[in-house]
């Protein structure tokens, strides 16, 4: 037990290495001046003061060389003037807030970003490799699209794949934030980062290790784990007008008193720790919060104008609506029945991969619409399909396709009021029904809209490179008044550009929104199962297939930086008060020193409330 104290002290003096020298200086100046060697004890005491003030010095000429200013400067007057004065402990209780400080910042970083940094934990090094009948393992690196392999139960997915064989349950918390276990069937993907839960799989490879989601993702967790943040200079802009508080409190009860103790005991409680400590904490907390609900925001930079947000344009495809056509209206002519032409289309759209396909076929079957077996199909590329079903000549297509067949077309149709995407069906030559499509609305995102007005952001609009019809009927639907359709992606730059109430975001999924994505204040990314392009141009990107994370993203930007402002504030509030308070003189100045160590307990956990709960939690909590 002894030893393993032991190694456990050298580990974390190890990492804190200032601090275990200022506590080790503590623990040799201690007994000596208690033993009445207070020459032995002093001399230790300057002699690590000294140390400990010289980089302190050197970072503060450093930035007064490139043109920035800090709060440094009152912390190296206090710890000098405390040395001449001979108050050399409390000198060193300042040293030792500093450093503590320091290394608390660094251990709240470190607890911070947990969940931004399990993934690299939990990446998978080996691939269990089908070879004939052989299992080979091999690097995931080395896997290429194509390969079978075998997941096992409680391994990690290496690479986006799609199930040929077996069924089990996987964990897909860590990529979209969904904590129950998804059920995996033959025939549906997998993506990579996923854990397997029940029984074993066998997979095909859809990429390779480099190109799948779960690389993806460990990308966009370096780059926000490793991004400074440009927070700190909202301290800096605190600090001249702190410092010169201090100084004119503090140099105003020395001249009244004649005292230059005065000057000391002001100054002590004057150290600038909490400012220093504040922001940054408060920042990194809230950046982790957010990766815990599935949203990676990779710079602070990016969090800081995430909060500001005053203007958000939403693509219309994949984002507002689901991106995935279903069958509107079925317009049937003569005596034909809507469950007739739903499921004569449906039984020859079986032999089709068209996206219409699945939405045709989804229909019969909800419907109960009868479903048969198509003969002689042919498919004609870019048209539609020809079969013979129950012994009738049966079209499925576009209209060129009836006009090529000379397909009698009934007058009562009028193409010109049919302004959506349509699938034509014809049954021995003669025009039967028109099948409608639409993309279905996103449940949640009408919440999402109300939820962001209510966040402040009053300004929302809609750029889609759809018709003006369709797009006009989406933005009808969630009562957005502001539309820019049939736009390219150099038409969405230059929409986003024209915003005059700024930040402005953008939200999208597909290749075509990277360019805006990029261009734009804060690029918001639904990268669940959107494009690549889009999520490495984004600055966020929201990991579940859902754009009520966008409202969830400004929610916690706002309160991140509501704490961080806030303890700020508490910290300059605080060292107001007790500089009032030491300037009477009813104080000695080691008594400050210890004070201040309170203030900058306080002000750093109300900093890491940016984090809330360090349990993982799919609810949203704003404690």
């Amino acid at each position: 037990m002894i030893r393993k104290r032991l190694v456990g002290l050298i580990k974390f003096f190890n990492i804190y290495r200032q601090l275990g020298f200022v506590v080790l200086s503590f623990l040799i100046a201690l007994p000596l001046d208690l033993s009445g060697l207070h020459t032995a004890a002093h001399i230790v005491l300057i002699s690590s003061a000294t140390l400990n003030v010289i980089p302190l010095l050197w970072n503060m000429v450093r930035d007064l060389r490139d043109g920035t200013y800090g709060v440094d400067i009152l912390a190296a007057v206090a710890i000098i003037t405390s040395v001449l004065l001979k108050e050399y402990w409390a000198g060193m209780i300042i040293i030792l807030m500093l450093t503590s400080g320091v290394s608390l910042e660094d251990y709240a970083q470190r607890r911070a970003k947990t969940e931004l940094t399990a993934l690299l934990n939990r990446a998978p090094l080996i691939a269990h490799v089908l070879r004939g009948r052989k299992v080979v393992d091999i690097k995931v690196e080395l896997v290429v699209m194509g390969d079978k392999l075998i997941i096992k139960p409680g391994e990690v997915v290496p690479v986006d794949a799609v199930i040929i064989e077996g069924l089990s349950s996987f964990d897909e918390s860590s990529l979209t934030g969904e904590s129950l276990p998804v059920s995996k069937k033959s025939g549906e993907e997998l993506l990579s980062g996923s854990v397997n839960i029940e029984g074993a799989v066998t997979v095909k490879a859809l990429h390779s290790a480099e190109d799948s989601q779960y690389q993806q993702i460990i990308k966009l967790v370096k780059s926000a784990s490793a991004s400074k943040a440009p927070f700190v200079r909202l301290t800096d802009r605190y600090s001249i007008p702190f410092t010169v508080v201090s100084f004119v409190i503090a140099g105003g009860a020395w001249a009244i008193s004649g005292d230059p103790i005065r000057f000391l005991e002001v100054i002590v409680v004057a150290t600038p720790c909490p400012l220093i400590l504040s922001a940054p904490i408060a920042l990194i907390s809230g950046m982790s919060r957010a990766a815990k609900h599935g949203i990676i925001i990779k710079t602070g930079s990016a969090m800081e104008r995430l909060a500001a947000i005053k203007t958000i344009a939403f693509d219309k495809t994949g984002t507002l609506t689901k991106g995935q056509p279903v069958v509107d209206q079925i317009i049937t002519f003569g005596k034909h029945t809507k469950e007739q032409v739903i499921g004569l289309a449906a039984s020859i759209e079986r032999s089709s991969t068209h996206i219409l396909a699945k939405a045709i076929i989804e229909r019969a079957e909800s419907s109960k619409a009868k479903i048969s077996k198509a003969k002689k199909v042919r498919e004609f590329s870019g048209e539609g399909l020809e079969a013979n079903i129950g012994g009738k000549d049966v079209l499925v297509g576009r209209y060129i396709l009836m006009e090529k067949n000379s397909v009698n077309i009934p007058a009562s149709f009028t193409r010109s009021k049919i302004d959506q995407t349509a699938a034509y069906v014809a049954i021995d030559g003669e025009l039967a029904g028109v099948i409608t499509f639409t993309d279905e609305m996103r449940p949640e995102a009408q919440s999402t809209l109300d939820e962001l007005h209510h966040l402040g952001v009053k300004n929302i609009m809609m750029v889609t490179g759809d018709n003006k019809v369709t797009a006009m009927a989406v933005a009808e639907h969630f009562s957005i008044s502001k539309v820019v359709y049939e736009a390219l992606p150099a038409d969405k730059i230059a929409a986003v550009e024209s915003v005059t109430i700024r930040p402005v975001g953008f939200v999208g999924d597909g290749v075509n929104d990277a360019p805006v994505l990029a261009a734009s204040d804060v690029g918001i990314a639904l990268g669940a199962r959107g494009s690549t392009a889009a999520s490495e141009s984004a600055d966020v990107v929201i990991m579940m297939d859902s754009i009520s994370q966008v409202a969830t993203g400004v929610r916690i930007a706002k309160r991140t930086f509501f704490i961080a402002k806030q303890s700020i504030l508490i910290g300059i509030g605080m060292s107001l008060v007790l500089m009032l308070i030491f300037s009477t003189g009813y104080f000695k100045p080691i008594y400050g020193a210890i004070v201040q160590e309170f203030v900058d307990v306080v002000v750093i956990f109300n900093a890491l409330r940016a984090h809330g709960s360090w349990t993982k939690s799919k609810a949203l909590k704003t404690n």
